[in-house]
């Protein structure tokens, strides 16, 4: 699979992550459920990677299976050619829900703890969760308890917590969802300059098409359930950067049409 042209400065033509005819399946009391069948992707350093689809399309079960929570019951994932079979530091993930910090310890300590988990010394670990905590607007919040932050707030913790860590690959699921209109797109726009900052490698789930739009540079369309690669985007064509320009709505009703050609919303 051939990689398509990025925005400045992508490094390398050699795929980071391979996601090679991967099936995903799990068991109901009732029946073994088929998440995805044989899907195939390459994801490279500096992609902005989302995948997309209606709910139940597998785009959270591949998220996870990258992780290395679970086990491909056909085909593989390859991170740096690697066979992905566990978990591991190089792939932190971020989750929807705002209560994924850890209530008794502040705002930094939360950032540190992974790090000195995985052999970090302490001045270091200190050292980036006060760089991290300023790319993310949160140094005057540090000794914070996180019953102290707003929403939006925890998620940018969780999110500093995950790139302190400095993983090649950072997963997102749905991670603005429950957030309100007004607060999501401040989220949206705060990644994309963390992004533009650092450098890093993104996988993000979602099911809204404005917000693969929005955060991605690459977009992966999952067909309904069970998920298969429907097509691959190289969103930047498009010239979509201005989200009330043409561009960006042209590639919003392109995505709209492939999924449903009544232009159904995704939910």
């Amino acid at each position: 699979m051939s990689r398509p042209a990025l925005e400045q400065g992508n490094m390398d033509d050699k795929p980071l992550v391979e996601v090679d005819g991967v099936t995903l399946q799990y068991k109901t009391p009732d029946a073994l459920i088929t998440a995805t069948y044989r899907v195939s992707f390459n994801i490279f350093p500096g992609d902005r990677f989302v995948l997309l689809g209606p709910s139940g399309c597998g785009k959270s079960t591949l998220l996870k299976t990258l992780a290395g929570f679970l086990k491909p019951a056909e085909g593989e994932m390859r991170l740096n050619g690697k066979v992905i079979a566990e978990p591991g530091p190089d792939r932190m993930m971020v989750f929807q829900e705002f209560d994924q910090l850890l209530p008794w310890k502040t705002v930094k300590q939360n950032i540190t703890f992974p790090m000195l988990k995985n052999g970090i010394k302490r001045r270091e670990a200190e050292e980036r969760a006060l760089d991290i905590l300023g790319k993310v607007n949160l140094t005057n919040f540090a000794d914070n308890f996180p019953h102290m932050l707003s929403g939006g707030m925890k998620q940018r913790v969780a999110i500093a917590r995950a790139m302190a860590m400095r993983p090649k690959l950072l997963l997102m699921d749905e991670p603005y969802a429950a957030l309100d209109a007004l607060t999501r797109r401040k989220m949206q726009d705060e990644l994309l300059q963390l992004w533009d900052d650092i450098r890093f490698t993104l996988v993000f789930v979602t099911h809204s098409i404005e917000e693969a739009v929005i955060l991605g540079n690459r977009i992966c369309v999952l067909s309904p359930h069970p998920g298969q690669v429907r097509a691959e985007l190289n969103s930047h064509t498009f010239g979509h950067e201005d989200r009330e320009g043409a561009g960006f709505h042209e590639l919003c009703g392109t995505i709209r049409r492939m999924l449903f050609g009544d232009g159904a919303a995704l939910h």
